[in-house]
């Protein structure tokens, strides 16, 4: 296996793993909302995430922050919280016009952030210089879009399955989704090593 599928190969682990779940629970609540009709919607969202991550680990390879990885993993739940409690909320309007473009921004910033806690792992996964990081980091980052394009389909499949089948509607399952993804959260929330200081 060549350098440039390896690195491919490693952003679609990073995804995809079991133990990746804080990345698959907030793709699933991202892209909830939405339907098989919306899905130019939901592959710009992905598409924002992957480019906030990216650039995340791109200013990274210069120069990395120096920023606690406690402090980096509560922001990152914090994102997951932030998107389910915005997905509960949207629930209760009337009027739901959202703009796309303000979603996407939020989205990129959280993909920046979620980006920040790869960081680390990524300067251990390449060593040299940060110019010889770019090749592989492009590798990475299609890693990352391939495998988020899987989770796009895989969260069109389960809805149809779930309204097919269970009969449930757009409301069922972004209620399921978020209150799933909040109940996660708190024990990982509290297990944090900051509040240990």
């Amino acid at each position: 296996m060549n350098d440039f599928s390896m690195y491919c190969t490693i952003g679609l682990r990073h995804v995809l793993a079991l133990n990746a779940y804080d990345h698959l629970l907030f793709l699933v609540l991202l892209l909830a909302p939405y339907v098989g009709q919306e899905w130019k919607k939901m592959l710009l969202l992905v598409s924002f995430f992957t480019i906030g991550h990216t650039l995340s680990l791109l200013v990274t390879a210069f120069k990395p922050l120096p920023c606690s990885e406690n402090y980096i993993e509560l922001g990152i739940l914090a994102t997951i919280f932030c998107t389910a409690w915005f997905n509960m909320v949207m629930l209760l309007k009337t009027s739901k016009r959202n703009s796309i473009v303000a979603i996407a921004t939020i989205t990129f910033v959280f993909g920046c952030i979620h980006g920040l806690g790869f960081s680390s792992s990524f300067h251990a996964l390449l060593p040299g210089s940060s110019v010889e990081k770019m090749i592989p980091l492009g590798a990475f980052a299609l890693g990352i879009e391939t495998a988020q394009l899987v989770v796009l389909i895989l969260v069109l499949l389960m809805q149809f399955v779930l309204h097919t089948l269970f009969r449930f509607n757009k409301r069922d399952f972004i209620l399921m989704t978020s209150c799933f993804a909040l109940g996660v959260l708190m024990p990982l929330f509290l297990q944090n090593p900051i509040w240990k200081k």
